[in-house]
């Protein structure tokens, strides 16, 4: 009697020892059972232990784990592609060797797909050992979810439930000469094609690991293969999907995953042919692909390294990263509402980039905390008003005349007092500033704001914060102390003398609190002080 199990899972397998014994584990418990799967295991020419484990568990379980051997293929394509000639289950599930399942996975997403009649139904993923999967498609389980209106094209891994009829249908194969991303034409035209998509976000399905020397694959690949491989993902996707807001909404991820990641710190330190051949390979996605609306889209950081790369500006690219990753970002440049991040290449006639590329239209809240630290605070006295001399550096240039610094009565908000800066709400009024400011270009970039703000007695707890326009949005900043010693307390006043001092608190930021000077809650001197004060009334 011929088995028509409900779901064929495809493993290929090369060298995933001890991986692979879990990965196998995990497969033959499932609660869907036995009768109702079949694992077909292809050895891409292993030399490890993992083509005998692979012979042991189909010698212990015949007729549900069949095994194939094969010569090394250089990558997952083909045993994939051999393994589909083979499976005759309803579904197919891609599983990678060193990877294990959840023990209800499968029973849970072939039931999901049947109840649902889906084509593909995607469950929960997850990393670990420090493995790095993307969470936002499982914040919740939706029967019908859409591949341009989702965050599905940053999932495309082809580690899915697909019905077979869908894959048979359109002939979906994996590209065998692709040693690394070869699941993402698969998938993406599998997501094209299907009638519907699921997603399973309450159960953990999959589990991906990395392992303890980083051997995956997708870790061992170098920037020109993996320059390679994006670049035949794209031009599979074109062919798919036609240019507009669909294919942007896919190339979204492409730009800012697999591409950005050849423009990161280990760049400057690459061979200087291939940083050119990297940024000529670019060069010819970003003009096919990265439409106004796109660039528009993308944070100035990635926009304007993606910029210099399709100009050509190999060395502008290189410092502009350098300098990042040992300065951070340059300091904001404001010209009345607009804000520009002046990286190499800025307003350079040789490298030609509009001002468009380099200007700030997205939340900068984290930058601009990471540019703003305190830089002395001191106490001002004429005659009987004492002011308190707090001096910033503030990671801006140009127009600083929106900067507001203040002092807010009582403790900061937890939004406030978190590392970043928090960027105030549209309908939040302007704030107001407290005193006089006088500002100074700072000579390691960035402006030094110094502000003398006015006390007043009373007893008070009140946070130094600044506040800054930036591209049309309003960021409060908390100030930072790092670590510096703050003034001595000070003595103000005759008649009704006050205290006031500097303080740090818990989360590093300046207070500064005022209190009359004698003010005893209880016991004798409260007594003798509240008569002391009625003789005087008397």
């Amino acid at each position: 009697m011929t088995r028509s199990p409900d779901v064929s899972v495809v493993v290929a397998v090369y060298n995933t020892m001890p991986y692979l014994t879990e990965c196998l584990n995990s497969l033959v418990r499932q609660s869907i059972g036995l009768d109702r799967l079949e694992i077909v295991a292809v050895d891409d020419g292993s030399t490890d232990d993992s083509g005998a484990e692979l012979d042991r568990f189909a010698e212990r379980y015949p007729g549900v784990v069949k095994v194939l051997h094969q010569e090394n293929s250089g990558g997952p394509a083909a045993p994939s592609n051999r393994a589909l000639e083979i499976a005759s289950g309803r579904f197919v599930y891609f599983i990678g060797s060193d990877d294990y399942l959840g023990d209800e996975a499968l029973e849970r997403m072939v039931s999901y797909a049947d109840e649902h009649d889906s084509d593909i139904v995607v469950g929960k993923m997850v990393g670990t050992n420090g493995r790095y999967v993307h969470q936002k498609l499982y914040e919740e389980t939706s029967p019908d979810i859409s591949l341009y209106a989702s965050s599905l094209p940053f999932t495309l891994a082809n580690t899915k439930l697909f019905r077979r009829e869908l894959v048979e249908k359109h002939q979906l194969r994996f590209p065998e000469d692709m040693p690394v991303g070869s699941d993402q034409p698969f998938t993406i035209e599998a997501c094209v094609r299907a009638r519907k998509i699921s997603v399973l976000g309450d159960y953990t399905c999959y589990y991906a690991v990395k392992r303890g020397d980083a051997s995956n694959i997708t870790y061992r690949a170098d920037h020109l293969a993996r320059l390679r491989c994006a670049t035949r993902i794209m031009e599979h996707t074109a062919a798919l999907i036609e240019a507009g807001p669909q294919r942007d909404a896919v190339f979204k991820r492409h730009f800012e995953w697999e591409l950005s990641k050849l423009l990161l710190d280990d760049f400057p330190a690459l061979p200087v042919e291939t940083r050119r051949q990297i940024c000529e390979g670019l060069a010819v996605l970003l003009e096919a692909y990265f439409t106004d609306g796109l660039r528009d889209a993308t944070g100035v950081k990635r926009r304007v390294r993606f910029g210099l790369a399709q100009r050509g500006a190999v060395d502008e690219l290189t410092r502009a990263i350098a300098d990042e990753a040992e300065h951070g970002t340059p300091p904001f440049l404001l010209e009345g509402d607009r804000a520009f991040a002046p990286y190499p290449g800025f307003r350079d006639a040789a490298v030609g980039l509009d001002d468009r590329w380099y200007e700030v239209r997205e939340t900068v809240a984290g930058r601009l905390s990471a540019g703003t630290r305190l830089e002395s605070a001191d106490w001002e006295q004429h005659g009987t008003e004492l002011s308190c001399v707090v001096r910033l550096r503030t990671g801006i240039t140009g127009d600083t005349s929106s900067a507001v610094i203040a002092l807010a009565q009582g403790a900061m908000p937890q939004s406030a007092d978190k590392p970043g800066a928090r960027r105030l709400p549209k309908d939040a009024p302007r704030p107001k500033r407290s005193g006089t400011l006088t500002a100074e270009a700072a000579n390691d970039g960035g402006t030094l704001l110094t502000a003398r703000i006015p006390l007043a007695p009373g007893r008070a707890k009140k946070g130094v914060r600044l506040y800054v326009e930036v591209a049309g949005s309003w960021y409060e900043i908390p100030v930072r102390t790092e670590g510096l010693p703050m003034p001595l307390a000070r003595r103000w006043g005759s008649t009704d003398p006050h205290r006031v001092a500097a303080n740090t608190n818990t989360k590093g930021r300046l207070v500064i609190t005022t209190a009359p000077l004698w003010e005893p809650k209880s016991g004798v001197g409260a007594r003798l002080r509240r008569t002391l004060s009625r003789s005087k009334r008397k």
